[in-house]
């Protein structure tokens, strides 16, 4: 498993506790990719993972919920949904519009009756050659304006989610600001400078910038955005990008090449106003994935500094509340939870057969059902007749149960029996907690005191 896929795993395991359980909030680095709805900020996430992978609404709000996209390098351009299998290859268009289809219905699906959007998070891991090691989450356009059909709380609800993602301390915040729209008009601005007025942790993108040239008089007005003069916020470095030519099935390929030769030409890079270092998606993959990298390396010293001092407090803590308690030596402390361990693994044949039956058949047809549908079932939709329909469905059935089946059987089988014993170490645990509280009398902890 790469280093970034191990990072990106532990974020998803952190997500599902509260600080308090973590003994404080889950402070690890992540790029926060901000922008007002249709800046352009989830086509400049696409520049980087360097696929169309989201969908595409026309103006209407589409990113609905969080989505965290872990990129990585790799020999193959594939995509991946973390609690699936299925890989989405990212070369050929069939795959793209489905992964499109299945985010579209994980963002909707997420969201609850009477409401617009969603803070449960969906987690996609995209490999590709080139691609910067990072990972990104990005969120739904700020709207200044509510439309009929979204939820009243819908403005305050997408405020606050920027907000509690930029407001950790150790996020790369990716602000994309659209280049074709009067600076005035900006929400987004206002937000990031109200989370990091000093700008220490932001990095700024101008989007749409052949169109800003186009209908822009004064080149005066982009120098001044990109020097950081024009809005009211500061930040590590500031970029000017295109995404697109406003074309919904233009490839990444041809976008950037349309990039690249649009700069080579632009009268705002021969007239000094962009400066090479600052242009393209390509500068602005490498800068934000260099930063995003630092922030790690600089977060996880301060997180295992502060993890120390917690065992410390807790180690002097049990110290000074069970003074009479024998401290154990590593070897012996291993020796006796081995023993422990090996007394629940003999009590696992105390389970009835029923229940190993009844267990493994639940877990096998949760982990596969989504795959069943998915790969075999809808894509045997397109056959023009029920015959034809059938047929691919066969043949689809009988290749996953030869191929994959066994080895996903495998799995399940070890998943269950790690999950039944679970259920043993907690049962030993709590039967040990009980038999202490009951150890109350000053005999019983002489006893236990004793070496």
């Amino acid at each position: 498993m790469a280093l970034i896929d191990l990072y990106s795993d532990v974020l998803d395991e952190l997500s599902d506790y509260d600080g308090d359980e973590l003994g404080g909030q889950d402070h690890l680095p992540r790029v926060v990719v901000v922008g007002d709805q249709s800046s352009g900020k989830t086509s400049v996430l696409e520049m980087v993972a360097q696929a169309r992978i989201f969908p595409r609404g026309g103006g209407e709000m589409m990113t609905r919920s969080p989505v965290k996209v872990t990129l990585s390098e790799g020999p193959y351009h594939v995509a991946r949904f973390k609690d699936s299998q299925r890989e989405f290859d990212l070369t050929q268009e069939s795959e793209l519009s489905a992964l499109r289809r299945e985010i579209e219905l994980r963002m909707r699906s997420s969201v609850r009756p009477g409401e617009t959007i969603s803070n449960q998070v969906i987690s996609l891991s995209v490999q590709g050659p080139g691609l910067q090691r990072m990972v990104l989450v990005d969120l739904p356009g700020i709207i200044s304006t509510q439309t009929l059909g979204m939820a009243s709380d819908t403005r305050q609800r997408i405020q606050t989610l920027a907000k509690t993602y930029m407001e950790n301390p150790n996020a790369i915040i990716l602000c994309i600001q659209d280049g074709s729209i009067d600076a005035e008009r900006s929400n987004v601005t206002d937000l990031v400078s109200e989370i990091d007025p000093a700008g220490k942790r932001t990095i700024f993108v101008l989007t749409k910038v052949d169109m800003a040239e186009a209908n822009l008089l004064n080149p005066d007005r982009i120098r001044q955005i990109l020097d950081g003069k024009l809005f009211p916020m500061m930040a590590l470095g500031y970029f000017a990008v295109i995404t697109g030519k406003g074309q919904g099935d233009e490839s990444i390929t041809a976008i950037r090449k349309y990039e690249e030769e649009f700069f080579q030409k632009s009268k705002l890079f021969k007239e000094g106003v962009l400066k090479p270092g600052q242009m393209t998606t390509r500068n602005l993959s490498m800068a934000v994935s260099k930063c995003f990298w630092n922030m790690v390396r600089e977060s996880i010293e301060q997180q295992a500094d502060t993890f120390k001092a917690r065992r410390f407090n807790l180690e002097t803590e049990w110290k000074n509340s069970f003074p009479h308690i024998r401290q154990m030596a590593r070897d012996e402390l291993f020796e006796k939870a081995r023993s422990e361990i090996l007394d629940n693994v003999m009590n696992l044949n105390q389970v009835p057969p029923q229940e190993w039956e009844e267990a493994i058949h639940d877990e096998l047809w949760k982990s596969v059902r989504q795959h069943v549908f998915d790969s075999i079932y809808y894509n045997a939709t397109e056959a023009t007749d029920a015959g034809a329909f059938n047929t691919v469905v066969d043949i689809k059935l009988r290749h996953w149960v030869e191929k994959m089946l066994p080895n996903k059987a495998i799995d399940v089988g070890s998943d269950v029996l790690m999950a039944q014993f679970g259920k043993m170490l907690e049962m030993s645990v709590l039967t040990g907690s009980t038999n202490g509280r009951r150890a109350t009398s000053p005999s019983c902890s002489a006893k236990k005191a004793a070496p």
